[in-house]
């Protein structure tokens, strides 16, 4: 997407994508190889898996025979039920007897079909903006123009139409630039392409198809659509439906960011939490993937109650990706938790980032904080029944803030503030002292290259990032950062009238980070807070508890998300083996399985010790213990 998608077509042809067809084609050929699934066959109500036509496809698609024909071995191997024709991209503009007629035969062999645009431009279509990535001056009426002309004509030919992720802008033309006005560029472009939803894409449409369903697909960068444009209020009010983006990719290349593989589950659950039942699907794709990134995006899409996936691109699943058998083995186990999530979500500590709000220095920490194996919630609203509620700088949005934080402490719920809210909220240094701090002292953003283990100093790469100063004053120092021979503290932690406040000094990303690489939207360099140890881990977790909670042990990039309170699903994202504990509390279970490999694991006094593979993971239920003989 963006700066992302764009470059993924260039990708696409790359060399590395010639070895990993000549691996997947030995797949296919391969006695390994799933049985094939008729497209025709009723998938499962609990999980659909689409992928997406981009127009060159499309248009290929629409004269050549063979190609359609093949095809057609190739979803059923990934037990493909839908496709979405793209109508536009990049000035390449399809006819309506083009879409027709893929259309049909897609309809003829059982598929399900929707329309979809990619509002990128190309060649003489609308105009491009002057700055920023390959998307559109909006303000322009030829942009408009044209993007309504091929909006009616696909409302013709398809009930159900997508708005892919560029419908967005960066762009500060003088045309813009009068129209904003005295608006920040961000309010200007809320309003803007809310206007522009709502005219061109749904009003036009429905003018020529009534009962035309109209999607807007959000990209994953959650922390910062509104700066672009996306406005998660009136998007989902505009449009029928909602579908979110989960393409997170590979987390350890510079290619498409540094963005964790629970940023996914993030952006899917805080979207859920403004789309309500238009919610409809996820989507990702195979750029920048390794065969475990392409799946792990499919879990935790999965995790967050995604009922379809859309794999993007069509193209990828014809030249083929070694994620693509790792897929088929996962599928029957993929749609078995779909059907357990749908009965029993994810749940855990609330985390609050209202609509629009700014991230300052914890950009995208919720990502990592899911990271530590923190099973982290985010809401668009207050969370007033969660025992455990996180307030990131994004929190400091909300006027009302100081009272929901009292109203908190009185209904019993522990808290944990960052540095960068406590800097950002109206009452910040009252809540500071509430927290227990005598003193809070902005400084520039620091990276500590020590942290403190074991009351010794110990290097961590690629140094923590720390927000401001702390003086502790009544509240309990549980870790320590040391900086130029200073210690300065990483995490504390105060009670008042029994609850719990605790500080997480942590620092992301500034504007710098993205200028350094050239990024735009996603993050720019890898964090040292997956870098610190398991007993560091540890403590941070702590903080983030309730009564109740099973407690793991173990390194970080390791995830931990309950299905409620009776099941558990791990995963491990290290490149090595780890071994994790799990402890429960007063009544543990006696006997934990795995519903992916069926393994029985008896539970001691001690709890759980857990062999976890590289990249792998488990689904632990609780199983009766069978009766002595």
């Amino acid at each position: 997407m963006c700066r992302r998608c764009c470059g993924y077509i260039a990708l696409l042809g790359a060399a590395s994508w010639l070895a990993q067809t000549l691996v997947v084609a030995a797949e296919l050929e391969g006695p390994a190889a799933s049985p094939p699934v008729s497209p025709s066959a009723q998938p499962d109500a609990a999980l659909r898996l689409s992928t997406y036509l981009t127009a060159d496809t499309v248009r290929q698609w629409a004269t050549d025979e063979p190609a359609r024909t093949a095809a057609l071995e190739r979803l059923r191997a990934l037990r493909i039920a839908k496709l979405y024709l793209e109508v536009y991209r990049s000035g390449v503009v399809l006819t309506q007897p083009q879409l027709e007629r893929v259309r049909d035969f897609a309809r003829a062999h059982g598929l399900a079909v929707a329309g979809a645009i990619a509002t990128v431009p190309g060649g003489d279509f609308g105009v491009r903006a002057n700055t920023g990535l390959a998307w559109f001056n909006w303000q322009s009426e030829k942009t408009q123009r044209d993007l309504e002309t091929v909006v009616r004509r696909a409302a013709a030919v398809f009930d159900e139409f997508m708005v892919d992720d560029f419908l967005c802008t960066g762009d500060t033309s003088a045309e813009s630039a009068a129209a904003r006005g005295d608006r920040s560029w961000a309010d200007y472009r809320r309003d803007l392409l809310s206007e522009v939803a709502e005219r061109v894409f749904v009003r036009a449409a429905k003018a020529v198809n009534p009962s035309l369903q109209v999607i807007i697909k959000y990209p994953q960068w959650y922390d910062r659509f509104h700066l672009f444009g996306y406005d998660v209020e009136r998007g989902p009010r505009v449009f029928d439906r909602v579908w979110v983006g989960t393409e997170t990719r590979g987390a350890r290349t510079q290619r498409f960011g540094f963005v964790q593989p629970y940023e996914g589950f993030v952006n899917y659950r805080w979207l859920a939490t403004l789309a309500g039942a238009k919610l409809g699907g996820a989507w990702f794709d195979h750029g920048d993937c390794d065969a475990h990134d392409f799946v792990e995006q499919a879990w935790q899409s999965t995790l967050a109650g995604a009922p379809e996936l859309v794999l993007f691109s069509y193209a990828a699943i014809a030249t083929g990706h070694p994620g693509h058998a790792l897929l088929r083995a996962d599928l029957d186990g993929l749609t078995r938790l779909a059907r357990a999530v749908r009965a029993q979500p994810v749940v855990g500590p609330a985390a609050y980032k209202p609509p629009h709000s700014d991230a300052g220095g914890d950009l995208y920490l919720m990502d990592f904080i899911g990271m530590l194996g923190i099973p982290l919630i985010p809401h668009a609203a207050f969370p007033q029944d969660n025992p455990v509620v996180f307030l990131p700088t994004q929190a400091a949005a909300d006027p009302a803030i100081a009272q929901r934080i009292r109203a908190a402490l009185r209904a019993g719920q522990d808290l944990v503030f960052t540095t960068g809210f406590l800097l950002a909220a109206p009452a910040g240094r009252e809540l500071a002292e509430l927290a227990g701090l005598a003193g809070l002292r902005q400084a520039t953003p620091t990276l500590a290259p020590e942290i403190v283990v074991a009351g010794q100093p110990v290097p961590v790469e690629p140094g923590l990032g720390l927000a401001a100063e702390l003086r502790p004053g009544a509240a309990q120092v549980l870790l320590e950062a040391v900086v130029a021979g200073r210690r300065i503290p990483f995490l504390t932690e105060h009670r008042v009238a029994g609850r719990r406040l605790a500080v997480l000094n942590t620092h992301t990303y500034t504007q710098a980070d993205f200028d350094a690489v050239g990024e735009v939207l996603l993050a720019p360099r890898p964090l040292g807070l997956l870098e610190i140890p398991a007993d560091w881990a540890q403590v941070v977790r702590r903080v983030f508890q309730s009564a109740g909670d099973v407690t793991l042990l173990g390194p970080t990039r390791v995830t931990l998300q309950p299905l409620g309170r009776t099941a558990w699903v791990l995963q491990n994202y290290n490149l090595e083996p780890v071994t994790v504990r799990l402890q429960f509390g007063p009544s543990p279970p006696q006997l934990l399985r795995d519903e992916l490999s069926g393994a029985a694991y008896p539970v001691t006094d001690s709890g759980l010790a857990l062999r976890l593979p590289a990249r792998g993971r488990v689904w632990l239920r609780p199983e009766p213990v069978p009766p002595a003989p």
